[in-house]
C-alpha cells in the first residue's frame, strides 16, 4: 500500500481529523492533506518519523516497507525473502527493472 493510501487508512482507523495529524506533527493540515492525497512527494524522514510517533507505528510499516506487516500480501513477503538469497548483481537488476517500471506508471 502506498504511503498516501496508509496515511489515510491509518488516521481514519485512528479517528483522527486532519488537523489533529497536522497539530501533532507540527505540520499545516494542507500538508498533511497533500501527503494523503500524494500530492507531496518524498517527504522527509523527519516527517515519517512524526507521522509514524502519531499513529503509532514503525517508519517501515507506515512506507510499507516491512515485510512482517499485517496487511502485507504473502506473495510478496516469499518474494522479499527470496531476494535475500540473490547476488548483489542480481538485486541491482531487479532493482533497475522496478524503476523503469515505477517511471512508466508515472
Amino acid at each position: 500500500m502506498a504511503l498516501a493510501a496508509r496515511l489515510k487508512e491509518l488516521r481514519i482507523k485512528t479517528r483522527k481529523s486532519l488537523q489533529d495529524v497536522a497539530d501533532e506533527i507540527g505540520a499545516s493540515k494542507a500538508h498533511v492533506w497533500d501527503l494523503e492525497s500524494a500530492r507531496a512527494k518524498n517527504p522527509s524522514i523527519e516527517l515519517l518519523t512524526k507521522l509514524a510517533k502519531c499513529f503509532n507505528v514503525s517508519v517501515a510499516d507506515l512506507i510499507g516497507e516491512n515485510p512482517n506487516g499485517v496487511d502485507e500480501e504473502p506473495q510478496l513477503v516469499a518474494m522479499y525473502r527470496e531476494l535475500k538469497e540473490l547476488s548483489e548483481d542480481d538485486r541491482k537488476a531487479i532493482q533497475s527493472m522496478m524503476d523503469h517500471f515505477r517511471k512508466r506508471e508515472s
